[in-house]
């Protein structure tokens, strides 16, 4: 076990052979999900968290060693490398410590410092810095040939350079930081000639928190305020500790040179060092933060992926609008669109009636089985119209959120899907399927479209991909994917595939018709062994003729669940179908050098319930009758709703008036409350209380809580 392996062990406390292993699978290709799923005697039960750690970690720490390995390059080809230099760069323990070493010697911009060094100024700072006792003799150094003309233009170039040493002693730069890091206050003011009285920034106007306390949402917000130059910030601790800390180090009393030490000190720390630090915990907050708002980010995608899905239902679906029309189309269990069509169902009278027929005649036509309704402009009036029809008890008719729904419409993947029709037709379809399989049609979109983040625009966006790819992987392999149905963008995420592989699959089921088992994979174009291998057990074959192609059950541990049925004296089939012969199974003879318990009891668990989608079942959820605007609220109302969005700060709820209120965390349950997901998930149905409207900023305050 290396060094990096021996760190990712220490901190996130787990054995170092966990993490060698991880390590050692990680280099030979397995991914995040296969590891998780059919590796876990070799990772020691690792779940996808710790394995995506370990894998990030040990990405972090070999960027720390190719920063070292720059450092060390470039010292050595100016000769600065000596034995303790070499050791200090090679033991620092994270980039923040390398740079403090490195600083000092790196290469030199003409600062004030460098331009006085120039002027011979060195030695007359060497002097002064040591503070000894005896006049100052700065006379000697004017040189009117280098531009020092003057003893004050000496004394001052002394202190130029004296500045630069203190900021550039990383023992200082260590103190000032742990002050910052403690002590630091930060405070928002309003740039007067940007703020307006009722800006989305008025609770910063006047605001002051300390930065070691402050939530990342209002960090967050905040910065944004900066960046739109409505308000300036400022992060440092009070000066005059700053100033007291650097003066007890170098300051000595008793000296002529004292005062120009104490003078070099405090324009050091306003010049250099403050305004270095306070970058330096700007950056830090914001990395912290980041991490905040894409957890969040990335637990509401989750929740939002999984969510229910009606399944194989055919499907009437309208995207709706006043002046625009609703569009409407018709699905097939399959999602494959079988009619459109536009309907007036809001306008006139005579408009509405003529919607009536059409409605009535499709519903008839396709057979349909449920109704989905996009909840953006008239989608109230439009759901109020479909229920008005009376259709039959049976049939489902639900609002479906069409958040990114016009983003997909315009994409490539629906042009090339649906080339002979336009983007309202192309939405319609995405919000039927959205009915059908949210996983399946939300993979098709930019995560950042589906409109589950908090502060996504603001956060590093290179650290946002990384998380939501990760969890749209790890939601489509956990659910499993119907290889004979699944389009292109949903197979790119599974595990050893990616979009090059997803489109030959695509090619090759349409040239040779829907795939008979797992093992044909293997003649797909450049899928060879190691590419089965990562996406076999996520892969099902419905009706396939081995019952195993449709399970969870990887084709590597096929051979075990044979002979398991042999030992019982019956078929795979029979085994899946029987829970008294798989209760005759002693799981431990069939422990070997690879396959241990953990995998032996998944397999069981699998046969048990074959491809059974983990998801939860699909309930239908309806808003409240007569409640479509902010205007039709009062206090004091109890009304239905879906969780649409959770944040560190609270929930939003939509309760069908096209504006979401806040549930605040203080508001979502009777007892304390320290993280809103404890409470609330994405898509659960809540009964809310409004406890206040704000029109004019378009707020509505709403609370969980009972009385």
């Amino acid at each position: 076990m290396d060094q990096h392996q021996q760190i990712i062990a220490r901190e996130l406390q787990i054995k170092g052979d966990q993490v060698a292993a991880v390590a050692e699978l990680l280099e030979g290709g397995a991914t995040v999900p296969f590891i998780a799923r059919y590796r876990k005697e070799a990772s020691g039960l690792l779940d996808e968290t710790h394995i995506t750690a370990v894998r990030d970690r040990l990405l972090q720490l070999a960027e720390l060693d190719k920063r070292r390995q720059v450092i060390i390059t470039s010292l050595s080809e100016r000769n600065l490398l000596d034995d303790r230099l070499r050791a200090a760069v090679l033991g620092a323990p994270n980039l923040t410590l390398l740079e403090d070493i490195y600083l000092p010697h790196r290469p030199k911009r003409r600062t004030r410092s460098f331009i006085a060094k120039e002027k011979g100024l060195e030695p007359l700072a060497r002097t002064l810095f040591r503070q000894k006792a005896g006049p100052i003799k700065a006379a000697k150094f004017i040189n009117t040939a280098k531009g020092v003309t003057s003893m004050d233009e000496a004394l001052a170039g002394a202190r130029d350079i004296m500045a630069e040493w203190i900021n550039e002693d990383a023992a200082a730069r260590a103190g000032l930081r742990q002050l910052f890091n403690t002590k630091a206050v930060i405070v928002a003011k309003a740039v007067k000639k940007n703020a307006e009285a009722d800006s989305k920034f008025r609770d910063y106007f006047d605001w002051q928190e300390t930065a070691a306390r402050v939530a990342g949402h209002r960090l967050l917000a905040m910065l944004r305020g900066e960046n739109e130059k409505v308000l300036s910030l400022t992060m440092r601790p009070p000066e005059e500790a700053a100033l007291a800390l650097l003066t007890k180090k170098y300051v000595r009393s008793g000296s002529a040179a004292t005062e120009q030490v104490r003078l070099a000190v405090a324009d050091s720390y306003k010049r250099l060092l403050a305004p270095s630090l306070e970058n330096e915990l700007r950056a830090r907050l914001k990395d912290k933060a980041d991490q905040e708002a894409i957890k969040v980010f990335v637990d509401n995608l989750r929740q939002l992926l999984l969510a229910s899905p009606l399944g194989r239902k055919r499907i009437m679906a309208l995207d709706p609008g006043f002046r625009t029309c609703a569009k409407l189309v018709c699905l097939d269990s399959q999602g494959q669109l079988l009619h459109h069509t536009t309907i007036y169902p809001t306008l006139s009278k005579g408009q509405s009636q003529e919607a009536d027929k059409v409605v009535r005649e499709l519903y008839r036509r396709y057979q349909i089985e449920a109704i989905a309704i996009g909840n953006g402009t008239a989608g109230r009036e439009t759901e109020a119209f479909v229920r008005a029809l009376q259709l039959g008890p049976e049939i489902i008719i639900t609002m479906v959120d069409e958040s990114g729904a016009s983003i997909y419409s315009a994409s490539e993947t629906a042009r090339t899907e649906f080339p002979d029709h336009d983007l309202t037709v192309r939405g319609s379809v995405s919000i039927g399927r959205r009915l059908q399989d949210p996983l399946a049609e939300l993979v098709k979109l930019d995560p950042k479209a589906i409109g589950v983040g908090q502060y996504q625009h603001d956060v590093n966006q290179a650290a946002l991909k990384k998380s939501l790819d990760d969890t749209v992987a790890s939601c489509v392999n956990n659910v499993g994917v119907e290889l004979n149905t699944a389009s292109a963008e949903l197979l790119a995420h599974v595990s050893g595939l990616g979009p090059v592989l997803a489109r030959n699959i695509i090619t090759y089921r349409n040239a040779n018709g829907p795939f008979a088992n797992r093992k044909e994979l293997l003649k797909v174009p450049r899928l060879g062994a190691k590419a089965f291998e990562q996406c076999a057990g996520f892969l099902r074959i419905r009706g396939a003729k081995n019952p195993l192609d449709a399970s969870a059950v990887h084709p590597e541990q096929y051979a075990i669940v044979e002979q398991m049925a042999r030992d019982c004296g019956c078929a795979v089939s029979d085994l899946m179908a029987r829970p008294e012969l798989r209760k005759q199974i002693d799981s431990t003879r069939y422990v070997s050098a690879t396959v241990g318990l953990p995998t032996l009891n998944d397999i069981l668990a699998e046969l048990a319930k074959p491809g059974l989608d983990p998801r939860h079942s699909f309930t239908a959820f309806a808003f409240a009758d007569g409640i479509n605007s902010m205007a039709d609220l009062h206090e004091g109302m109890r009304l239905p709703g879906l969780v649409t969005n959770v944040t560190k700060f609270g929930a939003f709820v939509d309760i069908g008036v096209h504006q979401d209120g806040l549930v605040h965390i203080s508001q979502l349950a009777d007892h304390f409350v320290r993280d809103p997901n404890e409470v609330v998930t994405i898509r659960q149905q809540v009964m809310v209380r409004v406890l206040e409207i704000d029109a004019k900023r378009k707020r509505i305050a709403l609370s969980l809580k009972e009385g």
